[in-house]
């Protein structure tokens, strides 16, 4: 029975071990070649996650399985960002190590010297409490009030005084996604445009993207984007002051790009699918206004509203650079939400770039 234990207790620590489970191929990276720059982000972000499980294992030093995430790619974890409340480790920031950073034709810098991650929920004894309230948060437009989104902003600020955005990313996955996705929306607005990864970030509507039917899964998104429209109007009804097209927090975000990769077996983050491939329906339908309303506004912010949490709908963003993981139709929503599936090679993406069109803004 112990030997058992045992063998148990090794397999499901070389998950976590980066020469048997991690990305070995790359043993040359290149900055400029998209699969790479998202393996890598992926790898960080699962260093996050064993950092978090190294503190709670009590395994440090040689014993620690974290390290060799990042290490393998010449970045050095220069801080662990801490939570206020169960004091684990959420996210983390990392510095390019090189004695020679490469340029492109620009003058940019290829390689990152700067990397902000977020981990996403951890269902350990340590963490889920906290993570699952965070959880709730995101819906109700509450992360914004929160440590985790107020401590990314100090620490943007104090690495854009040592680097430009050019050379700094943002990553995160699942909750860490959701936090990520706030805060690089908040500092497009100011118009410092930072490179964001978002891996699986939850979307909150259901997720009508799992409906097989096509004719069925139209109508059902048509019939949404209808009703959003017209409740909006409801709750704005006779509010003079508030002026669809002047000051407009959507328009700030046209220009901002970030990487948004979904899985299609994954219900808390496929519809983004539908979020934007929907709108060339809509214009198809001459439901222009219709679709503009809808793609800026949601059900449960406008609910989220009624409550006294007012804010912007925290998952709606007008461009993206969306990647589509289709590599199997059986996977359980473990393995189609996992972190692990964006640094494993295979030939499976579809990406697509989804930009707002700036007359749609006005």
């Amino acid at each position: 029975m112990k030997g058992n234990t045992e063998e148990e207790t090794e397999a499901k620590l070389s998950q976590w071990v980066f020469g048997i489970s991690g990305p070995v191929h790359l043993t040359s990276v290149d900055w400029t070649k998209p699969d790479h720059v998202r393996s890598i982000a992926a790898s960080l972000v699962q260093g996050v996650y064993i950092l978090e499980r190294d503190r709670q294992q009590k395994r440090s030093g040689h014993k620690a399985l974290a390290p060799t995430w990042w290490e393998f790619f010449n970045f050095q974890c220069i801080k662990t960002l801490i939570d206020q409340t169960d004091s684990s480790i959420y996210g983390a920031i990392f510095k390019h190590i090189t004695s020679h950073v490469p340029n492109n034709q620009q003058g940019v810098h290829v390689t990152p010297r700067y990397v902000m991650v977020f981990r996403g929920t951890l269902m350990e004894p340590d963490t889920r409490k906290r993570d699952l309230y965070l959880d709730i948060q995101f819906p109700l437009n509450g992360l914004t009030l929160d440590s985790r989104y107020h401590k990314a902003i100090i620490e943007i600020q104090d690495i854009l005084l040592h680097t430009s955005p050019n050379n700094f990313l943002l990553v995160g996955h699942s909750l860490g996604a959701a936090v990520v996705l706030q805060v690089g929306k908040d500092m497009a607005k100011r118009g410092c445009y930072i490179e964001t990864y978002l891996f699986n970030p939850p979307y909150t509507s259901i997720p009508i993207e799992k409906i097989n039917n096509l004719y069925w899964k139209d109508k059902i998104r048509t019939a949404k984007s209808i009703v959003t429209a017209n409740v909006y109007q409801m709750v704005k009804k006779g509010n003079k002051d508030k002026n669809l097209t002047q000051h407009d927090p959507f328009l700030l975000l046209c220009s901002w790009i970030p990487n948004v990769y979904v899985n299609t077996r994954d219900p808390f983050c496929c519809e983004y699918i539908g979020h934007f491939e929907h709108r060339g329906r809509m214009k198809e339908l001459g439901k222009d206004k219709v679709d503009v309303i809808a793609s800026k506004n949601s059900l449960m912010s406008m609910l989220a509203g009624a409550l006294g949490r007012e804010g912007e709908p925290p998952h709606l963003i007008p461009s993206a650079l969306l990647t589509k993981n289709m590599i199997a139709l059986n996977q359980s929503l473990k393995e189609a939400h996992c972190i692990d599936q964006w640094w494993k090679p295979h030939q499976h993406w579809q990406s697509k770039l989804y930009k707002w069109e700036e007359c749609n803004c006005m």
